[in-house]
């Protein structure tokens, strides 16, 4: 049976870089985000019930994730109603996902907003990528697609990273490169192959 390990960490904390890292040493990657972004696609499984929640959001087959924001933020709710289309539609997609991979010893499941969820009940460990505040304001800044005022709304819709690092059971600080990550992410996988053996 395959051990579930959980990703998270708040924006720019070097979560997608670290799962890059489980997938090179052969770890099958459930990715949240590119889950959404299939349901949200043409012929998604999410086009037709936020069609009805919301018919200005679709527009030729598929969701537009810019009108959907702007609508959201205009009627917080509808936030709400949005979680109760997703939220089968990706447990769906994780089982599915968990039975083809059934054979691999390990299976990292990475979700942004894994705690603020609930969703650790059903992992087996969960991984929290952090960095001092500062390293992740500078990587957050320097993409360029965000400014200070986007960037606090962003962070006070997530817990607070102390947080998620007391609820973890593995903290990598990625503010050491890398080759460091890199390395931890190697050994962690031994360990827990091991464990699975």
């Amino acid at each position: 049976m395959s051990l579930k390990l959980g990703l998270t960490g708040s924006i720019g904390m070097g979560k997608t870089t670290t799962a890059g890292f489980f997938k090179e040493f052969g770890v099958p990657v459930w990715d949240a985000d590119e889950q959404v972004h299939t349901l949200y696609a043409k012929g998604g499984a999410a086009v037709e019930p936020i069609a009805a929640l919301l018919p200005t959001a679709t527009k030729n087959g598929f969701v537009d994730r810019n009108i959907l924001k702007a609508e959201i933020a205009k009627k917080p709710i509808l936030l709400s109603r949005l979680e109760e289309i997703l939220k089968p539609l990706l447990a769906k997609s994780r089982n599915d996902f968990l039975l083809h991979h059934k054979d691999n010893p390990l299976i990292l499941f990475d979700i942004p907003l894994l705690f603020e969820t609930d969703t650790e009940s059903w992992l087996d460990y969960v991984l929290v990528v952090s960095a001092p505040e500062q390293v992740q304001r500078e990587r957050l800044l320097a993409r360029g697609t965000m400014d200070e005022a986007m960037l606090e709304t962003l962070l006070s819709r997530q817990m607070p990273d102390a947080e998620k690092r007391a609820l973890a059971d593995f903290v990598f600080d990625t503010s050491f490169g890398m080759a460091h990550t890199k390395s931890e992410v190697k050994s962690l996988i031994k360990r827990l192959n091991k464990e699975n053996a």
